[in-house]
C-alpha cells in the first residue's frame, strides 16, 4: 500500500517566509494548503512549485472566524486530516510612538497576529483530535521582537510575546492527544518585508544602521526539520537569526 502523504497548512503563504516554507514542505512531499488574503499571490506561490506534493489555494482571512471555519472545512473535505499547521500570517503597524497609534491600527495587528493564530490553532486541534491516527504538529511563527523589541513596535511586540504563551499552552493541553506545538523566532530573514534593514534600521539608541539578513531558505529548512520530527519529539523553541544582527549583548 502506498504511503499516505502528510498534509500541511501554511498561513500567510503568499509571500516571504510563508511562501518559502510552503514550497519547501511541498517539495518534501507534503500536500500543502496555501492560505492568505491575496489570492493572486497564493497562486504565484503555487506556480513556483516543482515535483512533490499537491497544492491547494484557499483565500482566507485568519482574523475572521467564519473564514477560518471555511478553510478547515475545505481541508477536511479534501484530505480528511491535517498533520502540520504553520501559523505564519502576520502584520505590523506603522512605526510611530505608542501615543500616536490609533486603536484601529492596534486592533488590526492583534486580530491577525494573535486572534488569527488562535483561531487556526483551535480549528487545527479539533481536526487533529478527531482524525485517525490522531495528533499533529502546530508551529507558530514568533519573533525575536517578543523579548527584544524594536523602537515603536508595541502592537507587533505585544502580539508576538502573546504567541509564546499560546505555544506553551497548546504544548501542555495537546499532550494527551499527541498534538505537539513549537515556535520559531526568526531574526532578519531576507524577504521583501526586511529589505529596508539592509539600508538602515532604527536602533534602540535612536541611530539608524544597516543590519545583516539571512537567506529565507534557512527558515524553510528549519521549519521542515521541525515538521518532520516524530510526535514524541519536539523542538519547543528555536531562534534562527543572522549571526551579526544587533541582538546578543549590547548591540
Amino acid at each position: 500500500m502506498a504511503a499516505v502523504s502528510k498534509v500541511a497548512l501554511v498561513t500567510g503563504a503568499g509571500s516571504g517566509i510563508g511562501r518559502a516554507v510552503a514550497l519547501r514542505l511541498q517539495g518534501a512531499g507534503y500536500d500543502v494548503v496555501l492560505a492568505g488574503r491575496r489570492v493572486s499571490e497564493l497562486e504565484k506561490t503555487a506556480s513556483l512549485a516543482k515535483a512533490g506534493g499537491g497544492i491547494v489555494v484557499v483565500a482566507t482571512d485568519v482574523a475572521d472566524p467564519g473564514s477560518v471555519d471555511a478553510l478547515f472545512a475545505r481541508i477536511k473535505n479534501a484530505f480528511g486530516r491535517l498533520d502540520v499547521l504553520f501559523n505564519n500570517a502576520g502584520i505590523s503597524a506603522p512605526p510611530v510612538p505608542l501615543e500616536d497609534l490609533t486603536f484601529e491600527q492596534w486592533k488590526a495587528v492583534v486580530d491577525v497576529n494573535l486572534n488569527g493564530a488562535f483561531l487556526c490553532a483551535q480549528a487545527a486541534i479539533r481536526l487533529m483530535k478527531s482524525q485517525s491516527p490522531k495528533g499533529g504538529r502546530i508551529i507558530n511563527n514568533g519573533s525575536i521582537s517578543a523579548t527584544s523589541p524594536r523602537p515603536f513596535s508595541a502592537p507587533y511586540t505585544a502580539t508576538k510575546h502573546a504567541i509564546t504563551g499560546l505555544t506553551k499552552s497548546i504544548s501542555l493541553d495537546g499532550r494527551a492527544d499527541d498534538i505537539a506545538c513549537s515556535q520559531i523566532d526568526i531574526g532578519n530573514a531576507a524577504t521583501e518585508l526586511t529589505e529596508p534593514m539592509a539600508k538602515g534600521a532604527r536602533q534602540a539608541d535612536g541611530s539608524v544602521r544597516p543590519e545583516p539578513r539571512i537567506d529565507v531558505s534557512h527558515v524553510a529548512d528549519a521549519v521542515l526539520y521541525m515538521a518532520g520530527l516524530p510526535l514524541e519529539a519536539n523542538v519547543q523553541f528555536m531562534t534562527l537569526m543572522a549571526t551579526k544582527m544587533p541582538l546578543v549583548g549590547r548591540g
